[in-house]
């Protein structure tokens, strides 16, 4: 497996880029800003990206996009409940004082259950709303990694104040998805440093029980 993590944009989300060693086949999740930096990374990672993949459609974690789409033609992948904030994302980030080219609608759409494949990596989709209604997690059992978005934070969670947020919602996702993983599952979470399951189970205040 190649993985690449960076941190992109003024709100600093976690950008990464991943894929199978052997096919080259690859995807980046949450490419959030800064199209350029990542294009020179994936370059030198000597992957192939099959897939753009957001996590939740906000525009901190889907701002690249469009001039990623037209660099390497593959198809953007979103919950369908996430479409208005993609069709809202240039105003959405211009509210917030950034500039961003407008995201496209996603080519396909992810729902819970679904597997990706990058060559012999498979990713299983989960729905884990709250955050965002459309919000996913990727559980990569082989690697023991789940990319958590803004779902679960080290020592936190996402936030729950924005339009269509639910704290209910958000914490039912992270009991019956997330906390059923394995404890060494480490997350590659969305804004801020890794963590694991079993940790965030035993310290994590936002969420008991």
């Amino acid at each position: 497996m190649i993985l690449e993590s960076l941190v992109v944009g003024p709100i600093a989300a976690n950008c990464y880029i991943i894929g199978d060693e052997s096919s080259k086949s690859g995807a980046i999740i949450d490419p959030g800003d800064e199209a350029d930096r990542i294009v020179k990374r994936v370059e030198a990672s000597g992957l192939r990206i099959d897939f753009l993949i957001g996590t939740h459609g906000h525009f901190d974690h889907v701002g690249a996009i469009a001039p990623l789409k037209k660099v390497f033609g593959c198809d953007f992948l979103l919950h369908q409940n996430d479409l208005p904030f993609v069709a809202h994302s240039q105003a959405s980030a211009a509210q917030w004082g950034f500039q961003i080219e407008q995201v496209p609608d996603p080519d396909r759409t992810m729902a819970e259950g679904d597997l990706l494949n990058l060559g012999t990596l498979e990713f299983k989709v989960l729905h884990t709303p709250g955050h965002s209604p459309g919000g996913i997690c990727l559980y990569l059992s082989s690697e023991n990694l789940v990319f958590a978005g803004d779902t679960l934070f080290q020592g936190s969670i996402g936030r729950t104040d924005l339009p269509r947020g639910s704290m209910d919602d958000l914490i039912l996702s992270i009991k019956t998805r997330l906390y059923t993983l394995p404890d060494a599952t480490v997350v590659l979470t969305g804004h801020g440093e890794p963590t694991t399951i079993g940790d965030e189970k035993r310290h994590n205040m936002f969420v008991q029980g």
